[in-house]
């Protein structure tokens, strides 16, 4: 009888992250299931190779939904050129690519789960803590961008709200095994974040709340490693001259630098800010204005609080560099967030020779104090907790799911899903704009003046009461 061997993806992952020997100590590239399960500390090993997995497809997210939304627009001829648009085929290798993240993820966390976890006495809780958080994220990651995916190798494809429910469920086992503060807050977090999409303001704010109380300031990241090859993609395409930002994030890029060529910045996929942030939202659902203001204030304080790196050398971006278009490069440009809204100052920042600049690198905003204290009413309370949430998740892959977009169904999985046609085209909602509107902008180079054509937060506000957009609405 043949031996069982690791499935490739999992594989790819475990020899990845280490070097498994034989006796003689040659390194053996294919090393069967039963030999793996029998090694030293296999768990230790499954853990640290889907720990890298988890970062590496990550990174893929940030590249590729950054793109997708009205944060960046590629500029150049690598990654996708049709996301801008967006256009969004199920024959797309990207989609298909990106769905299978997602499975990968939930296979990998599940194989160490049981049969590794099964096979290694020395298995303990926080490795399994690890393993259920990648396989609640991989739920979260279906819930957030997918129109439906399988939930297990061979079913049906599941709609999003299945998949966030999915995620609740992996989270429920994952709480009693979180023994730090940070841990508890993560999780709480993870919560809050797939109510939230619900639709479920209560239990939202309930988990924000048990978050903020375990840590008012914690953050959770996946982090790359340039020695042995694990390189953050989303850092290339960002710190490069590939994509560039609408112009009033100017001042938020690039979020991934290198102050040296070794630099690997890491990802961050949750923080503190989202449950502050989903408590102003649950007030303002709540008709409570007041409120509203007290925790975004409540986050400004934090985001304040966040570090920045200084002495970034970003001389040679250019904002042009032989791209598509060209975006300003002048701290004298003042800027609107569409041709109905005032100019602000200090959105562009001066990267030109000699000036080196300084960027937020967990969180940042253009908000003040004195525009929280301005808020008089829902509507432009809600546009500006919008324009908060685009920020602060600002090259984290965040902000499609805000938009509304969903991707479809790839084409390779509808071939096996007895009830594929129902989502093998993407949802995009009708107020967002085609043929590259997300990104449209003009300049007038006389007036030193940038008008971004659409003010996607003021058209979220406007469509709040559709079931794609704010969901506590």
């Amino acid at each position: 009888m043949k031996p069982r061997y690791i499935p490739i993806m999992m594989a790819v992952a475990l020899l990845g992250s280490c070097d498994l020997v034989t006796p003689d100590e040659i390194i053996n590239p294919n090393v069967d299931e039963s030999t793996f399960l029998r090694s030293d500390n296999p768990m230790e090993t499954w853990v640290n190779g889907a720990e890298k997995e988890f970062a590496l497809h990550m990174s893929d997210f940030v590249e590729l939904m950054e793109i997708l939304s009205d944060n960046y627009f590629n500029n150049y001829t690598r990654s996708s050129k049709v996301f801008d648009v967006p256009q969004l085929l199920y024959t797309d290798a990207d989609v298909t690519k990106l769905q299978r993240h997602v499975g990968a993820l939930r296979e990998m966390a599940d194989y160490g789960l049981t049969k590794v976890a099964g096979a290694d006495p020395n298995a303990n809780d926080a490795q399994r803590f690890h393993l259920l958080y990648i396989k609640a994220y991989s739920f979260l990651l279906a819930g957030d961008f997918f129109r439906a995916l399988p939930v297990e190798n061979g079913g049906e494809a599941v709609e999003w709200g299945g998949q966030l429910e999915k995620a609740i469920k992996v989270l429920d086992e994952a709480l009693p095994l979180a023994k730090s503060n940070d841990d508890m807050a993560f999780v709480h977090t993870l919560y809050a974040r797939a109510a939230h999409r619900l639709g479920n303001s209560q239990m939202a704010a309930d988990h924000a709340r048990q978050a903020l109380a375990a840590s008012a300031n914690f953050y959770r990241q996946v982090r790359f490693d340039n020695k042995n090859g694990v390189l953050n993609g989303a850092q290339e395409a960002i710190w490069s001259d590939w994509f560039q930002p609408l112009p009033r994030l100017d001042f938020l890029d690039p979020k991934y630098f290198q102050m040296n060529s070794d630099e690997q910045c890491p990802i961050t996929i949750a923080k503190a800010e989202e449950d502050y942030l989903i408590l102003a939202e649950a007030a303002l659902a709540a008709n409570n204005l007041g409120e509203a203001k007290t925790q975004l204030s409540n986050l400004l304080v934090l985001v304040k609080s966040r570090p920045v790196q200084t002495g970034i050398n970003d001389q040679l971006e250019g904002r042009y560099n032989g791209g598509l278009k060209a975006f300003p490069n002048d701290p004298a440009y003042r800027v609107q967030a569409s041709p109905s809204d005032s100019l602000r100052v200090g959105l562009i920042i001066d990267r030109r020779p000699p000036f080196f600049i300084s960027i937020p690198y967990i969180s940042g905003t253009s908000v003040t104090q004195a525009m929280i204290d301005g808020l008089d009413s829902h509507d432009s309370a809600l546009e500006l907790l919008y324009l908060m949430r685009q920020e602060i998740f600002f090259a984290e892959g965040r902000r499609p799911a805000d938009l509304g977009i969903r991707l479809p169904l790839c084409e390779v999985e509808a071939a096996n899903v007895s009830n594929a046609s129902n989502f093998t085209e993407a949802y995009i909602p009708s107020f967002v704009p085609l043929d590259y509107g997300l990104d449209d902008f003009t300049i007038d180079d006389n007036a030193k003046t940038v008008t971004i054509k659409y003010n996607m937060n003021r058209v979220i506000v406007q469509n709040a009461r559709s079931a794609d957009v704010a969901p506590f609405e």
